[in-house]
């Protein structure tokens, strides 16, 4: 009993898809094989998946079948076009030999592939790495002396800020013991004063004997009924008499 028609659809399961792709692009390469050999053509075969891979294969160099192609295609009116294609892939060809070249260079200053070089390319080589070395010193150098700088300055701009704090500390120290010195003044003045009143009061009343020499100023007390006359003549008379 013969197989199914398979229905061609896009396959939704990502596994089957993958297998399915690996097992009919090995078998289309396989007969494009076969078809170059048998049949004495020239064959070119060129896949990309969905992932991006390239695979190909050309019987004769799938460049050259590509170039046979643009030359069997295009018309005689279309030379222009075609002298343009084929400047594409001279620079093309151009570009990849110097990807190559720079590759090469690059495994060389690694140390890598240095077998083939011979004593001149080496010491060519040699001078590379050490202009190489030296230039990457003196970037070095420039750096550190970048950033020592950069420290100096913040070191002055700390210098400055640590000069400013420290005055204005000292001035509020000073503030602080100018107030202090004031609070204690203030205190032992009432002290002062507590203690010598009392001794003041008791000398202004304490009686005793007084000479009086000359005049003096009568003060009249009051509610007192003496004249102020009597008053003046017995303040001159008290003035003068023992």
């Amino acid at each position: 009993m013969g197989r199914g028609r398979l229905e061609l659809k896009r396959i939704e399961n990502k596994i089957n898809r993958q297998v399915t792709f690996s097992k009919r692009r090995n078998g289309l390469l396989k007969k494009a094989y076969e078809l170059s050999v048998l049949c004495d053509a020239e064959v070119a075969l060129i896949v990309f998946s969905s992932r991006g891979k390239v695979y190909e294969f050309g019987s004769a160099g799938t460049t050259k079948t590509l170039e046979r192609y643009q030359r069997c295609c295009f018309t005689p009116q279309g030379n222009s076009i075609e002298r343009e294609t084929q400047g594409w892939y001279q620079e093309l060809t151009k570009l990849k030999a110097k990807y190559e070249s720079l590759q090469r260079t690059q495994r060389h200053l690694l140390g890598e592939d240095l077998g083939p070089l011979s004593l001149k390319e080496l010491q060519n080589l040699e001078k590379q790495l050490e202009g190489a070395l030296a230039l990457a010193r003196q970037r070095k150098t420039q750096i550190l002396i970048e950033q020592m700088e950069d420290l100096r300055k913040k070191e002055r701009h700390l210098g400055n800020l640590n000069k400013q704090l420290k005055l204005k500390l000292d001035a509020e120290v000073q503030s602080l013991a100018l107030q202090d010195l004031w609070n204690s003044g203030a205190a032992d003045g009432h002290s002062n004063f507590a203690l010598h009143a009392p001794q003041s009061n008791h000398l202004d009343c304490e009686p005793g004997p007084v000479l009086q020499i000359g005049y003096h100023h009568f003060v009249e007390a009051e509610g007192s009924s003496v004249p102020r006359s009597m008053v003046s003549e017995t303040n001159f008379e008290r003035g003068w008499v023992l």
